[in-house]
């Protein structure tokens, strides 16, 4: 076993209780050592619940609840010890000090995922799983990421190194027996497996969806003065927080909020009326507008429908946006004199749709058109940017070895490229991994994980 550590597994800040957790050799000494509990003497019980006080050689120092959990049955795969004090920092400060007077220190950010993937317990994909759960914005990710805890993106993987060590196998078969296998056997089913697995490998990789799953969909509301941005702003948050006046410009930086819709998180952003303008702080407010028109990934344009369109609304609708829109006919609550078939008239192609922000009438007509953009595959494979990276890496290697053996080149140059793809496969499970890399993954974790 490893030496014993200690670390706060709970969220700083007051609270009704706080976890000081231990693990490693020794952790069930030390837990005698603090830990007088009101019935129970040890040997204890393992996964049993004990209350009692943790004692600083007479003095009490808080009333708690303990547990000693024998290996391997714990997180860690090594006997694992939890002392529960009172939230805030006093009482589970003084425990985690008098743990390491007594020979603990202090665990290093992620250490405890880390020993669980080292003693074989999660792989690193899995492990990262766990970080993921504890991050997670929305219901859909975190959905993704306990799927992928228990194991349903390493399989993907794993299946795939071994379909890739099967093409591997007969390819270097006759590299190295060519006298008793000839080429053609040798890339008998290769080319056609090596194009399967190129496509599933290409299929599972969605930045797109899998950024909008961890981070959201960005939906930019834009349009003229007055329209009613803000008004649906409030509208489809549910809530007031966008300022509502009849004087032109009264947003004049961008205003976010947000919503689920489907389990998934949809951030809105309420911008400047764009127009022209003397005034130097609506001007900066339009020219901030613009970027985050650009930085979006669908927009929602808003035209007050109760008057014809002059030629500034016109030129908004047929200008082309840096993303997908719909046009939003706006405050058919208050007489229409502008539909959407007046809008197709005008050549207008994109979805057009009468709303009143204001009454909540047409809104799930916006629903229907932001949950198009929300259409992710039910199971994304891959969620994480490092495991994409590494997959599209996997990829480019693979398909230099289908060109390779295409155009004729050795046949050893394709092994070399097909080694080279089932590395970096292995540095999403953690089969192929270095302490750097390890290093770097397990920073990002609190130090109680």
């Amino acid at each position: 076993m490893a030496e014993p550590i200690v670390g706060i597994a709970t969220a700083a800040g007051e609270g009704g209780i706080a976890i000081v957790r231990m693990s490693g050799e020794g952790v069930v000494e030390l837990f005698q050592q603090v830990f007088v509990p009101n019935r129970q003497k040890p040997p204890f019980e393992s996964h049993k619940l004990m209350y009692g006080r943790v004692m600083d050689g007479d003095t009490v120092l808080d009333e708690a609840m303990g547990v000693v959990m024998y290996a391997p049955h714990t997180y860690t795969r090594e006997d694992v010890c939890e002392l529960h004090t009172h939230g805030g920092a006093a009482a589970a400060g003084l425990t985690v000090k008098l743990l390491l007077r007594l020979g603990a220190r202090v665990a290093q950010a992620g250490e405890f995922t880390r020993r669980a993937f080292m003693n074989g317990r999660l792989d690193l994909s899995q492990a990262e799983a766990v970080m993921g759960i504890i991050s997670a914005q929305s219901a859909a990710a975190l959905k993704a990421s306990q799927r992928q805890l228990q194991g349903g993106q390493s399989r993907f993987i794993k299946d795939c190194q071994q379909e890739l060590t099967g093409l591997l196998a007969g390819l270097e078969a006759h590299i190295d027996y060519p006298d008793e296998i000839d080429e053609d056997e040798a890339l008998s089913g290769l080319a056609h497996g090596l194009s399967l697995l190129i496509d599933t490998l290409s299929s599972a990789i969605d930045r797109r969806g899998s950024r909008i799953l961890r981070e959201g969909l960005r939906v930019a509301l834009c349009g003229r003065p007055n329209a009613g941005k803000s008004t649906l702003f409030n509208a489809l948050l549910g809530e007031e927080r966008a300022i509502v006046t009849a004087v032109p410009g009264t947003t004049r930086d961008v205003l976010e909020g947000c919503f689920s819709l489907d389990g998934v998180n949809v951030f809105l952003c309420d911008t400047a009326g764009l127009r022209q303008s003397d005034d130097l702080v609506e001007r900066i407010g339009v020219e901030r507008a613009e970027q985050t028109l650009r930085q979006a990934d669908v927009a929602l344009l808003l035209i007050d429908a109760t008057k014809a369109p002059d030629p500034a609304d016109l030129a908004l609708m047929q200008r082309e946006m840096p993303c997908p829109r719909a046009v939003l006919l706006n405050k058919q609550d208050a007489g229409a004199a502008f539909t959407p078939a007046d809008a197709l008239a005008l050549g207008i192609k994109e979805p057009v749709y009468s709303v009143a922000a204001q009454t909540g009438e047409g809104l799930s007509q916006v629903y229907a058109f932001l949950r198009q953009y929300l259409n992710l595959p039910k199971q994304l494979v891959l969620t994480q940017e490092r495991h994409m990276e590494l997959a599209g890496d996997a990829l480019t290697r693979l398909r230099q070895a289908q060109s390779g053996l295409t155009g004729g080149a050795p046949l050893d140059l394709a092994a070399i490229d097909l080694h080279e793809a089932l590395y970096l496969l292995g540095r999403i499970t953690g089969d192929s991994v270095d302490e750097q890399l390890l290093d770097d993954i397990f920073s990002r974790f609190c130090v109680g994980k």
